[in-house]
């Protein structure tokens, strides 16, 4: 195996959609960045694994709300500037049993911070919800919202615009490079590599559910849990045949373990007949376990398809194709994402920027401007109130 090694301003370790909006943000400011990726670019191991994502603003806590409404505008500038349509406003449908409370949020709860921020969202019974949206059979004490902003997001669109901008803007990517420590010192930071050992000012360590181990040898473990997600695809019955993005709050079983289902309609950028639809059910994924290709979980595709025979009858309740995804999520469900600089937990930790769990894909624009800012100046004064990782 070849050995060499590299020197930066910024190194960035992991190349999944943070990762890569990260090291352009560094780059167009001037900086030179490498980018370490375990894998190959757009790879399907991770959290950045799949055709889309939903997008979406409304949340159970204000600040993501707000979070989310400042984010689109950087969407639609990285669309301006790669020529991609990134995000595609399908309507995001939101309902369920009220009360019932996911990792997702809350639907009263939600649409709350909705109103007290002028978002506008039509409330609906479970009659209308089956009238607009062609669901069936659902207990008549569901409730829930349309939100006509919400919608996808082009996920391999957005991993080769981000791609594509960074390499235009000097980003130097180093593929199937394994980081397997971060020194950080009083003069910079040292990245041992399987391949080599590289030095710049800091690193923004943005792994996913693989960074868990390089924070541990750091001395600083986050507390992440991984999860496999799995997803079946379904056909639509006609050409007719659409849905919003949607998510079913449904009441948790008799162990708490959540049962929820949420889904896509047609893809607006492949087209085709096969919609997504998955159960919300996080599967634990052994960290040494976290790098090899994970099969669906038989269990989660059947209850899907039940789920899909009893309530979307514009759907052949048949599974035609699945797929997984990692999740790194939190372990205090109270916290949404952990973002900062590990500054006051190890010595020179202000040279080390970690950006690591939630439901993050749609804050992919901001929270690489915010990983830029840590990495340069060491603070962020944008979207007060996330970095939150302490």
């Amino acid at each position: 195996m070849t050995t060499s090694s590299e020197s930066a301003g910024v190194i960035v370790v992991g190349g999944g959609a943070v990762g890569l909006a990260s090291a352009w943000e560094v780059a167009r400011r001037g900086r030179p960045v490498l980018l370490l990726e375990r894998f190959a670019l757009g790879h399907e191991r991770g959290g950045s694994a799949g055709l889309e994502r939903q997008w979406r603003v409304q949340y159970s806590e204000e600040r993501w709300s707000r979070l989310a409404l400042a984010t689109l505008p950087l969407w639609r500038s990285l669309e301006s500037v790669s020529g991609r349509r990134l995000v595609h406003a399908t309507g995001s449908l939101w309902f369920g049993r009220t009360g019932v409370a996911t990792s997702e949020g809350e639907l009263r709860a939600a649409a709350s911070v909705m109103e007290r921020l002028g978002v506008p969202h039509d409330w609906l019974t479970a009659s209308e919800i089956e009238a607009r949206f062609g669901f069936a059979g659902l207990p008549r004490d569901y409730e829930g919202f349309h939100q006509a902003d919400g919608g996808v997001i082009d996920v391999r669109g957005t991993l080769a615009a981000l791609a594509g901008l960074g390499a235009a803007a000097g980003v130097r990517v180093r593929e199937h490079e394994h980081v397997r420590a971060i020194a950080p010192d009083g003069t910079g930071v040292s990245v041992r590599t399987d391949r080599g050992v590289h030095r710049a000012e800091s690193v923004i360590v943005n792994a996913g559910a693989f960074g868990g181990a390089l924070l541990q040898g750091l001395g600083c473990p986050v507390d992440l849990h991984v999860f496999r997600m799995s997803s079946g695809y379904f056909a639509c019955r006609g050409p007719a045949v659409d849905l919003p993005t949607w998510y079913a709050f449904v009441e948790p079983d008799a162990s708490g373990a959540n049962r929820s289902f949420y889904g896509f309609g047609r893809n607006p950028w492949t087209g085709g007949d096969l919609v997504r639809a998955a159960p919300d059910t996080e599967v634990p994924v052994a960290a040494a376990d976290a790098a090899d290709p994970q099969q669906p979980d038989a269990g989660d595709l059947a209850r899907t398809a039940d789920w899909v025979r009893a309530h979307l009858p514009g759907l052949v309740p048949e599974v035609r194709g699945a797929g997984t995804c990692l999740a790194s999520l939190p372990a205090d469900p109270a916290r949404q994402f952990l973002l900062g600089t590990l500054s006051g937990r190890i010595p020179d930790g202000e040279r080390v920027v970690v950006q690591a769990g939630g439901w993050a894909f749609k804050f992919v624009p901001a929270f690489g401007r915010i990983c830029a800012d840590l990495a340069l100046d060491g603070s962020s004064s944008r979207h007060e109130g996330t970095v939150v990782l302490r």
